[in-house]
């Protein structure tokens, strides 16, 4: 169970954990295990450390790396020195990394070893950066992370810590072509445990183990994570998604609770192997992040035999949002499709075009307001002044509350596509593909995909005399931006759809794709 009376910040954490739970294992990363008292002497080194490093409260300091223990020993420590850890999602393009890393003005990075090549190429274009620490051992000059960390002093600096100061700054896909710095705070994040101790999804029980599987540049990674320490469970944490991989660690550590993306459930329900194994002391299973099929959901609860629940929330609501509850499962429910009920300290609301509040089932946009809401947007006070209003967040998705205040979302009020998790904005991947010789005019949609929820798809308008295939367009916009924002389809036109002042009808151009679906998200 969460003691939140406990926590004033999440430095307090690791704190009451080694108090209470001090020789109990806290992490288990490929054979390697932590205990509650090591990881809390651990976090007050590195937070000497970062200090001793010159890093004043509200620095912001990088982390770039596969999933490890060693991260949350990292972001513990962050806590403790009350600066801020920005975790670079590793799938960028050097040039996107390039970009995240400039713009929180990282000082102190710290990078894992499939990485090290990336950095070195961007070095010379990271002026802000002072230290580089080696996660995974000395690289040129960088700093064996380990040798830094052991050699710092393990007296807790108990710095005073606000609860509006921030404690992890996310990237989430910009609408024009820029991620944008989420700013979550220590009252953010008590907020989300709180939630989770009392939205009937997150009161787990203490000394169980939890899989830690999902990215830890993404918020639901992080917070499965921090959820798991704030209640005293066993994080074990897995490097790479590989479903094989996952059902070997349910069985082996008896995994009582865990959270996946729908993608990553399929995978799980299509291992040949899969129904004969032990699951018997799996009790829930939570999943986000993108829409799931009832195939999907149906098929996996008939492997896992345990709880499932659904969490939907944004990274600037620190992932908390709305609720399906274990029981509302049930088909004869018929709320399936439906995100669920607010968290008790939330609201929604469904807003009309001319700012009315729509009645039951009408469709509007879909507006939230907690106290697991983000501060703002990391220097960009008028995209921050555009999505929060008078304290609602405007989610950009369009939705409806039913009659018993189920939340169903409908589409998108913004052209995001959401693919295995990932979002992807297609201004993005226009620009990316604008630079290509061969193309006169080009957008990009989400059509509908079995195993990613969306794909990416390009409809390309080539210039006069010119000519280009499917894999010319494919292999270019490689070179330029993330692999999970480029285009998994080329189709070929002579105009793309627009209206009289020019603007591109997307949904339009969307409709033949989506034609026989239920709903216009995946």
């Amino acid at each position: 169970m969460i003691a939140l009376h406990e926590f004033s910040s999440v430095a307090d954490i690791t704190r009451y954990q080694a108090r209470i739970n001090g020789e109990r294992i806290a992490q288990f990363f490929e054979g390697r295990e932590t205990t509650y008292r090591e990881l809390d002497r651990r976090a007050s080194q590195i937070a000497n450390g970062l200090i001793a490093a010159g890093c004043s409260p509200g620095t912001r300091i990088g982390y770039i790396g596969k999933n490890s223990d060693y991260y949350f020993e990292v972001m513990s420590g962050a806590a403790k020195a009350n600066v801020v850890i920005a975790a670079v999602n590793w799938r960028l393009a050097a040039p996107e990394i390039d970009y995240v890393l400039n713009n929180a003005q990282v000082e102190v990075l710290f990078v894992g070893a499939e990485f090290y090549d990336v950095i070195q190429q961007i070095a010379p274009t990271l002026p802000s950066v002072r230290m580089v620490i080696a996660l995974d051992g000395a690289e040129n000059s960088w700093t064996p992370f380990t040798d830094w960390r052991d050699g710092q002093s393990d007296c807790d600096p108990m710095l005073s810590i606000s609860m509006d100061d921030d404690v992890i700054q996310m990237y989430t896909s910009g609408t024009t072509g820029h991620p944008k710095g989420v700013q979550l705070t220590n009252s953010n994040y008590l907020d989300l445990l709180n939630q989770a101790a009392n939205g009937g999804w997150g009161d787990w029980k203490d000394g169980e183990a939890s899989i830690v599987a999902m990215p830890i540049f993404h918020v639901a990674g992080v917070n499965i994570g921090l959820i798991g320490l704030a209640q005293g469970l066993k994080n074990v944490i897995l490097r790479d998604i590989d479903p094989v991989v996952i059902l070997d660690l349910l069985e082996q550590h008896r995994i009582k609770y865990a959270f996946f993306v729908p993608a990553v459930i399929l995978f799980l329900n299509s291992v040949p192997s899969v129904r004969d194994r032990d699951f018997s002391n799996l009790d829930m299973i939570l999943y986000g992040a993108s829409p799931i099929s009832e195939e999907v959901l149906l098929t996996a609860t008939e492997i896992f035999k345990c709880d499932f629940c659904q969490v939907y929330g944004l990274t600037e609501t620190a992932g908390a949002g709305t609720i399906l509850e274990p029981q509302d499962h049930d088909p004869a429910r018929g709320k399936l499709r439906s995100c669920g009920k607010p968290a008790a300290s939330a609201e929604v609301r469904i807003l009309g075009h001319n700012g009315e509040n729509m009645p039951a089932n009408e469709v509007g946009e879909i507006l939230y307001r907690s106290g697991s809401l983000m501060k703002g947007y990391w220097r960009n006070d008028q995209a921050t002044a555009k999505a929060i209003k008078d304290g609602w967040f405007y989610t950009g998705d369009a939705g409806y509350l039913d009659a018993e205040g189920y939340l169903f979302i409908h589409d998108r009020i913004k052209d995001m596509i959401v693919s295995g998790g990932e979002n992807v904005y297609p201004a993005e991947v226009e620009n990316a593909l604008f630079n290509h010789p061969a193309i006169a005019d080009v957008a990009v949609i989400g059509v509908p995909d079995k195993k990613w929820g969306e794909a990416v798809k390009a409809v390309i308008v080539l210039k006069p005399d010119e000519t280009a295939e499917e894999e010319d367009i494919i292999s270019y916009a490689k070179t330029k931006i993330a692999g999970y924002k480029v285009p998994k389809s080329v189709d070929f036109t002579d105009a793309l759809p627009r209206n009289p002042t020019g603007k591109l009808l997307k949904r339009e151009l969307r409709a033949p794709y989506w034609d026989n679906q239920e709903r216009q998200i995946n």
